[in-house]
């Protein structure tokens, strides 16, 4: 039974990669990195198989805007989607960005994340988007992160697929609202809900990028390929500008072999798109969440912190934030 059991999933993820290889192989090039020569004898390897290097330090920014709009996404839930949101965001700020964060999910935990308490919100990402009269920076937050502001959302969201259905350009409708604010900021990341429904499309139809948050786990590997379609049609039919920017790999746990595994199936499958930045499992990630602070400011000195510091360098070298 074991040994069918492993079969089957070996299987299974052989599918997976290569679902993916030719999308990859198409968008291989948009993403990659512009480093120094490495001495492969002596370099330190790190734990996506490639050598470990140091990325730059930013340089800072002469002005602000327009922004590049980057969607978070996974349909499965428990990836590490808004924990990554947040903390990119704060270390992005770090570096002199601005940047804001919308609150895509009618689960509202980025907004809770950040202090927000989702009862009392008065506006949100929802009234931005069914009310043609609310204007976006009415809705727009403050939060307790200097360069970080926030669009935050309540269970009022759900209603909004729904009543987006007979909209015309429904597939839009976030696009046009954040053209407006564009201007004011370097950065926007969109925490979107674990689904491939019309709130996700909407968020892929207004990003420029795409950053896949994916938990070390066989289980989280295979929902990929369902993924990958769907930014592929989006791209055919809405947003042609559209790319993946990198595959993220969070709650990586070097001691198990599992990890190690879903770690090297997903370089098979993506190449460079895996970032080299892997976010290991931390139960200060959670900490930080009940205290609403971003890692990097709740333990600054703890690995996790460094971790998405690193992740900001790395997008910035990429070219996939200024």
């Amino acid at each position: 039974m074991g040994s069918s059991a492993a079969a089957g999933g070996a299987a299974a993820g052989k599918i997976v990669v290569e679902r993916v290889v030719r999308y990859v192989s198409i968008e291989r090039g948009s993403a990659t990195l512009e480093g120094t020569e490495l001495d492969l004898e002596d370099a330190i390897m790190g734990p996506t198989g490639r050598p470990y290097r140091e990325f730059p330090e930013p340089a800072p920014l002469a002005s602000h805007g327009p922004a590049r709009v980057i969607a978070m996404v996974n349909q499965k839930g428990g990836v590490g989607k808004t924990t990554s949101t947040i903390n990119l965001a704060a270390a992005l700020a770090e570096y002199g960005r601005r940047v804001l964060l919308v609150d895509f999910d009618p689960q509202g935990a980025l907004s809770a994340g950040l202090g927000a308490n989702p009862h009392e919100l008065d506006l949100t990402v929802y009234n931005v988007l069914m009310d043609r009269k609310v204007n976006i920076r009415d809705a727009i937050q403050q939060t307790g992160v200097d360069g970080v502001d926030l669009l935050p959302a309540n269970i009022d969201l759900s209603a909004a697929e729904v009543q987006l259905v007979n909209e015309v350009a429904r597939e839009q409708v976030l696009d046009r609202a954040l053209k407006s604010v564009e201007d004011d900021y370097d950065v926007v990341l969109i925490d979107c809900q674990p689904s491939l429904g019309l709130l996700t499309v909407n968020a892929l139809t207004a990003a420029h990028g795409v950053i896949i948050p994916l938990i070390c786990e066989f289980f989280a590997l295979r929902a990929v390929a369902l993924l990958v379609e769907t930014i592929e049609k989006v791209q055919d039919r809405l947003n042609p500008r559209l790319q993946v920017d990198g595959v993220l790999a969070t709650m990586y746990d070097a001691r198990t072999l599992h990890s190690r595994e879903v770690i090297s199936r997903l370089v098979e499958a993506f190449g460079d798109k895996v970032f080299e930045t892997v976010i290991k499992r931390s139960i200060k990630f959670a900490d930080a969440t009940v205290a609403a602070e971003p890692i990097t400011s709740y333990a600054g000195n703890h690995i996790g912190a460094d971790a998405y510091r690193r992740l900001a360098k790395e997008l910035i070298s990429r070219g996939g934030a200024p």
